[in-house]
């Protein structure tokens, strides 16, 4: 989705900012934490590198505010999804491993995946209260990772949960929506959004497959945590989330947007709610931004 070097340069000044501005640091145990190693960033709470007050004095953003157009504005459309090398029916069966999370998660516990996946799934859809998101899948390269939506999707896991964070540049140096926690409020005032899981874990796939840039969608999982993905996703509004990359990180994309990156543009613009009235709040580990704009999905359908 971008030039290599150019992103790589990109994201070792980008880091170098964000040591130079460094927010307090703090492990978390979050299971949808993003990090990005040295100055790291992380996804719902924890860890990260305040990119925040870069270009002025006093740039924090108010309580409740937009996080402005930059957000979204001049972004590149969203990346096609890479040509697989080999014909997955030439690649052997797959059999995925789903294990019991003991983490101590608040679960919404609905049974495991099969072990067998569904190959021939294209296309997962998102019906959301601001509109559909069309996610076209990358089925042959993270089979598990498709197969564990499948299974929610098909016992209504989903539905009527609320995506609970809202990451944009101007806040944490990302541009995501995460979704996928069944317990969260969504309303930027719950600590335990981001926490839940569907009581079962499974490993990594693809890494390296799709670039963290507009439009790729992918898990959500410890920082630390490889190897742990559960039900929580995001979705980049931002070629700047490339930087989780090149950094280091381990998240599995398993599926870029083909419709509705106007819905998450929307949503990207409407700002956030930030936790306790503060952004920062979020950088510190104490809560999730929540878009201001109610994100709710209705269903997820993959096909």
């Amino acid at each position: 989705m971008t030039d290599v070097d150019r992103q790589t340069q990109l994201a070792r000044e980008h880091r170098e900012r964000q040591e130079e501005r460094a927010a307090t640091k703090r492990p978390s145990k979050r299971n949808t934490i993003i990090g990005a190693g040295v100055g790291v960033i992380l996804v719902a709470g924890g860890i990260i590198a305040a990119t925040t007050l870069m270009g002025g004095e006093d740039d924090t953003v108010a309580p409740g505010a937009a996080p402005g157009p930059s957000a979204s504005a001049g972004a590149s459309p969203p990346a096609a999804l890479p040509i697989p090398t080999t014909d997955p029916g030439q690649a052997g069966p797959v059999s995925c491993e789903y294990r019991k999370d003991d983490s101590g998660s608040p679960e919404k516990n609905v049974g495991k995946p099969p072990s067998k996946p569904n190959t021939k799934l294209k296309t997962m859809t998102l019906d959301t209260n601001q509109g559909q998101i069309v996610i076209e899948l990358a089925t042959a390269q993270a089979p598990c990772t498709v197969n564990s939506f499948a299974f929610l999707a098909k016992k209504n896991y989903f539905d009527n949960t609320r995506c609970h964070r809202l990451a944009t540049v101007e806040t944490t140096g990302l541009g995501m929506l995460q979704c996928g926690d069944p317990l969260a409020k969504g309303d930027g005032k719950s600590k335990d959004d981001g926490t839940g899981s569907p009581g079962y874990l499974f490993g990594d796939e693809n890494l390296g497959g799709i670039p963290y840039t507009r439009g790729t969608v992918a898990m959500a999982q410890g920082g630390e945590d490889a190897n742990s993905n559960g039900s929580q996703f995001w979705i980049s509004f931002s070629d700047e989330n490339i930087q989780l990359a090149s950094a280091g990180a381990a998240y599995t994309p398993f599926g870029v947007v083909t419709k509705g990156m106007d819905v998450v543009d929307k949503i990207a613009k409407g700002g956030i709610i930030p936790f306790g009235g503060d952004p920062l709040s979020d950088v510190r580990g104490e809560g999730s931004n929540a878009p201001k704009l109610p994100v709710v999905i209705k269903n997820v359908t993959l096909r």
